[in-house]
């Protein structure tokens, strides 16, 4: 029982002793579950999840069958587990609200990667600006198979007059973790950079997310 650990050594005690930061993706992952299983801490059961599904990321984006077929998992820690994946993009969210003017590459990069990383299939999104680049809207504008998604740049250029924007940042995932550009994804930025600056809307970037890095059209010169 975590109970007769020494309290350095306890995960809740240990963060705040030491803070979050201090703390094994384990360690983290079993105060959000509380409680362990018969002969198995929550550390024990935290450990096993994290093999299972090879890693926190796994874990977080496993379909709900899965998880609720993973030994010590319930509805209830289920529901615990999207509702903290989900404040995670909130709180990123939060971060890009309206009427806040971009100031944070980074920020804007950790938001749309939360957003779009993980989906099985293409999605395609925008982030509409006004002209002093602040927050008008993000919208998850098409989506597609595994493959890819059929983008419209006239269905963009709709939206942004719809939302009076200036300027907009659009981005998509890569389901097959590799971030790299295909040239359909510059044939496309092309296309679009040119549908919206017939209407005055300014292309800023073209994000690609894959697995574990994000390419920006603007940082390579193509938009």
């Amino acid at each position: 029982m975590l109970r007769t650990w020494p309290s350095t050594e306890r995960p809740r005690e240990k963060l705040l002793a030491r803070g979050a930061e201090a703390l094994s993706e384990a360690e983290l992952l079993a105060i959000l579950l509380g409680t362990g299983t018969r002969g198995a801490t929550a550390v024990d059961l935290a450990r096993g999840l994290l093999v299972e599904f090879g890693g926190l990321r796994g874990l977080l984006e496993a379909d709900h069958r899965r998880l609720l077929a993973a030994r010590g998992l319930g509805l209830a820690r289920y529901a615990q587990l999207k509702a903290s994946l989900e404040l995670v993009r909130r709180y990123l969210e939060s971060r890009l609200e309206r009427g806040d003017a971009l100031s944070s590459p980074a920020d804007t990069r950790r938001f749309i990667a939360a957003r779009l990383r993980g989906h099985p299939h293409e999605v395609f999104a925008a982030l509409f600006l006004d002209n002093r680049h602040r927050v008008i809207r993000f919208e998850e504008m098409f989506r597609g198979t595994i493959d890819g998604a059929s983008v419209y740049p006239r269905e963009i250029v709709r939206r942004a007059l719809e939302l009076n924007a200036a300027a907009l940042i659009v981005a998509h995932n890569h389901p097959s973790g590799v971030a790299e550009p295909s040239h359909a994804d510059r044939a496309l930025t092309h296309r679009l950079r040119e549908a919206v600056g017939l209407v005055d809307v300014r292309l800023l970037d073209h994000l690609v997310v894959g697995d574990g890095e994000i390419v920006s059209f603007a940082e390579r010169g193509w938009v």
